[in-house]
């Protein structure tokens, strides 16, 4: 059986700053060579990596990982349909979260992703009240 992951930002942001979750992160993209995962993430997301290190360390090593994440075994989901758009206006109706946590939940949620995520802080509610499947990091 193969794995369906979603990745969020923090998961990619502990990965490539080799911080605390970064091998539960670098096993599941081990997984994806052997055929026995995939992983997607959000454009949405995406756009938060590059613009949190753009902003933090300047365009150059926004294009570094940028390109570094465009090397991985992560397909990226730039298309967000209908049934996920109104998902994701429930999700960010019913929970306080951003809009790029809402999109990526909800293409989880639509596609039977797994999400792969550490960020407790806003997912745990989601996870008591959603029957959304996470996979923590940390």
């Amino acid at each position: 059986m193969t794995d369906q992951y979603l990745m969020d930002a923090c998961a990619l942001i502990a990965y490539i700053n080799d911080e605390d979750g970064a091998d539960v992160v670098d096993d599941i993209l081990t997984r994806t060579y052997s055929g026995n995962a995939t992983v997607s993430m959000s454009m949405v997301n995406l756009l938060e990596v590059y613009y949190g290190v753009l902003r933090d360390f300047g365009k150059d090593k926004a294009e570094e990982v940028l390109n570094e994440t465009l090397s991985l075994p992560i397909s990226i989901v730039s298309d967000l349909s209908i049934d996920a758009l109104k998902e994701a206006g429930r999700l960010k109706a019913s929970y306080k979260m951003s809009i790029a946590d809402s999109i990526a939940l909800s293409i989880a949620s639509v596609s039977g992703y797994i999400i792969v995520t550490a960020d407790h802080h806003e997912m745990d509610s989601i996870e008591q009240g959603e029957p959304i499947k996470f996979h923590w990091i940390r």
